[in-house]
C-alpha cells in the first residue's frame, strides 16, 4: 500500500518523515523491509505497515476485486501459535463496539478468529488480554466516547503492562483520529482498518512479538475475504452481502472508511443463509452500506438485490431483513420481489435525511423529493403493509425554516414508524465540513424536538392500530426492566412485550395485541407459531 498522506512530508529518497504526522519531532527510521517502516519515536518503537489517506480512499479504480480464501498458510500459522500459548495459559479478551450492525458483524468475526487462535471472551474487561475498541465514525459524540474510554484504559494498562489495547472500525480510517491516538495515546498497541480485519490474528502476533504499537490501515479497500471465522449469539444473525458505498454524499465519511462497493459472490451469500437456516437461526439481516446496490460491480453476470431477495425466499428461514438501502437504487425489480411476501419481513429502512429538495441536492443525494415520495407509494402499493423507518439529519448548513417545515410534511405524508434523528455535526474530510454551518446551536436543537414529537406521535399511532391484532413474535429474551415479562419483535421490527415461560425464548410465537405505548407494544401469548415452509 503507498504511504501518500497529504499531511506527511517527504525525507530523503523520497521516504516518508512521519515526525511531522506524529507532532514529534525527534521520529527516527530504525528498519525498513517488506513495506513496513520502524521508527523510533520519544522511547517508542512504531511499526507503520500502512497508514490511512483520504485521496487514495477516494479514488475509485476499475482493479479487479479478488475472493479469498481466509484461511491461507500464514494466518494458520499464526493461529496455531497462539492456539499453543492458551494451551499452556488462558488468556481472554475483550471487545467494546460503537456503532451500526456492520460494525456489530465486524466484532463477530473479530470474535470468532480470536477464539479459534484460543481465547475466550472476558466478562469484565479488568480480565482481558486483549481489548479492541471497534469504533464508529458517523458523528463526532461517537469519536468522543471512544476517546474517553482510551482515556480510563490507561490506568488499566498502568496495571497491566501486558495487556494488548486495539483500535479498529471506522475511526481508524480516519488520518486525524489516528494521528491524534499517536500523538495522545501511546499506551495503543495496535490501529488498524474495517479493509483489513482479517489480518487480526497477523496483527497480534507483531504487536505481543515486537513490542512496538503496530499500525495498519488500508486506505484502498482490500478483496472480498470469504469463509472467516464467526461468533454469533442468539438466534438472528447478520450477513454481509457487500462492502463500501461509492455515493459520496457531502456529509458522510462512509465512502472514506468503508471503500468503494464491492459485492460478494451470490453463491458465498446463500451458502452462509442456508448453512445459518440448517444451524437453527430463525432471523438474517443482509447487510451492506448500500444493500440495493449488491451485484452492480458484477462484469460477469446480471444479477441484482432483487434476485438475491428472490433466492432468499427459497431458503427455509423464518424472516429475512436488510440494512441499509438507498432510495436511488431501490428499484423495480426489488419492489417487485418484496411484494411475494414469504420470509421477506415488511419492514424497509429508507434513509431520507431531508424532505427538501434543494437540501437533498447540496447533501448530494441525487434524488428529488418527488421522486422519493414516488418510490414510497410503489412501495406501498406492492408491499400494502410495509413498515417504513428512516434516517433524517436536522440543521444542515443553510437549511431554512421552510426548508426544514419540508421535512416535517414529508414525514407526515409518508407516516413512519421510528426514525433515526440527528443534529448534523461536520466530519472532517467531507465536502459539507467545508461549508458554512450557519444554523445556530439552539435553532438546531428546536427542530431536532420538533421532529421527535411527530415521529412519536405518528409511532404511538401506529401502534393504537395494531390494538386486538396477532402478530408472530420471535422471542428474544426478558424485559429490560421486568424479569417475568419477555420481549420481542414482529416481523414488521416491532417491539412486543408479553408475559410467558422462559422456555419460549428463540422460538415465533402468536401474540393477541391488547395494549400500546409509543415505542412498544403489549399482548398475550396464543401459541407458537407455525413453522414456515
Amino acid at each position: 500500500m503507498g504511504n501518500n498522506s497529504p499531511d506527511l512530508k517527504f525525507g530523503k529518497g523520497g521516504s516518508k518523515d512521519y515526525s511531522k504526522y506524529f507532532d514529534f519531532s525527534d521520529a527516527k527510521v530504525i528498519s525498513e523491509e517488506e513495506g513496513k517502516t520502524t521508527y523510533r519515536i520519544k522511547g517508542r518503537t512504531v511499526q507503520i505497515n500502512s497508514n490511512p489517506d483520504y485521496k487514495e480512499g477516494k479514488r475509485r479504480g476499475k482493479q479487479e476485486i479478488e475472493v479469498i480464501n481466509f484461511q491461507d498458510t500464514d494466518t494458520n500459522q499464526a493461529m496455531e501459535q497462539f492456539r499453543e500459548i492458551n494451551r499452556h495459559k488462558q488468556h481472554y479478551y475483550f471487545i467494546a463496539t460503537y456503532g451500526c450492525q456492520m460494525n456489530e458483524h465486524d466484532t463477530e468475526t473479530m470474535k470468532g478468529m480470536l477464539e479459534q487462535m484460543g481465547y475466550l471472551a472476558a466478562e469484565d474487561r479488568n480480565e482481558a488480554d486483549i481489548i479492541l475498541l471497534n469504533t464508529c465514525a458517523i458523528r463526532e459524540n461517537a469519536e468522543d466516547k471512544v476517546f474517553g474510554e482510551l482515556g480510563h484504559l490507561k490506568t488499566l494498562k498502568l496495571e497491566k503492562p501486558g495487556l494488548l489495547l486495539g483500535v479498529c472500525g471506522c475511526m481508524s480510517q480516519e488520518e486525524g483520529v489516528v494521528n491524534r491516538i499517536m500523538s495522545k495515546y501511546g499506551f495503543v498497541d495496535m490501529i488498524f482498518g474495517t479493509h483489513n480485519i482479517h489480518r487480526l490474528p497477523q496483527l497480534v502476533k507483531e504487536a505481543v512479538y515486537s513490542k512496538e504499537l503496530v499500525v495498519e490501515v488500508w486506505s484502498k479497500e482490500g478483496d472480498i475475504i470469504e469463509n472467516l471465522p464467526k461468533k454469533r449469539e442468539g438466534m438472528r444473525a447478520w450477513v454481509n452481502i457487500m462492502y463500501g458505498c461509492d455515493k459520496f454524499c457531502t456529509y458522510c465519511i462512509v465512502p472514506f472508511t468503508r471503500g468503494k462497493e464491492r459485492s460478494r459472490r451470490p453463491e458465498d451469500v446463500i451458502a452462509e443463509v442456508r448453512e445459518l437456516a440448517r444451524q437453527g437461526f430463525k432471523e438474517v439481516t443482509l447487510l451492506g452500506q448500500n444493500v440495493n446496490a449488491y451485484g452492480k460491480d458484477f462484469t460477469d453476470l446480471d444479477y441484482t438485490f432483487g434476485d438475491l431477495m428472490d433466492d432468499m425466499r427459497k431458503i427455509d428461514i423464518p424472516r429475512i431483513r436488510f440494512m441499509t438501502s438507498h432510495p436511488r437504487d431501490f428499484d423495480d425489480r426489488l419492489i417487485e420481489v418484496l411484494g411475494k411476501g414469504g420470509n421477506l419481513a415488511e419492514h424497509i429502512h429508507l434513509p431520507v435525511q431531508s424532505g427538501s429538495t434543494a437540501v437533498l441536492k447540496k447533501m448530494s443525494r441525487k434524488y428529488t423529493r418527488e421522486a422519493y415520495l414516488e418510490l414510497v407509494r410503489k412501495i406501498k402499493a406492492s408491499v400494502p403493509a410495509a413498515v417504513l423507518t428512516t434516517d433524517i439529519i436536522v440543521g444542515f448548513p443553510g437549511e431554512t425554516e421552510e426548508q426544514f417545515e419540508e421535512t416535517l410534511s414529508l414525514v407526515r405524508e409518508v407516516g413512519y414508524d421510528m426514525a433515526y434523528t440527528f443534529i448534523y455535526s461536520p466530519r472532517e474530510g467531507t465536502p459539507a465540513a467545508a461549508m458554512e454551518d450557519n444554523v445556530p446551536a439552539e435553532v438546531k436543537s428546536e427542530r431536532l424536538q420538533r421532529l421527535n414529537d411527530l415521529i412519536k406521535e405518528q409511532s404511538r399511532m401506529s401502534n393504537d392500530r395494531m390494538l386486538g391484532e396477532l402478530v408472530e413474535v420471535l422471542v428474544e429474551g426478558e424485559s429490560k426492566n421486568n424479569a417475568q415479562v419477555l420481549s420481542g419483535r414482529s416481523s414488521a421490527n416491532k417491539l412486543v412485550h408479553f408475559e410467558g415461560s422462559k422456555d419460549l425464548i428463540g422460538s415465533l410465537v402468536q401474540v393477541r395485541i391488547t395494549d400500546t405505548k409509543t415505542w412498544y407494544i403489549k399482548g398475550d401469548c396464543v401459541a407458537e407459531a407455525a413453522a414456515v415452509l
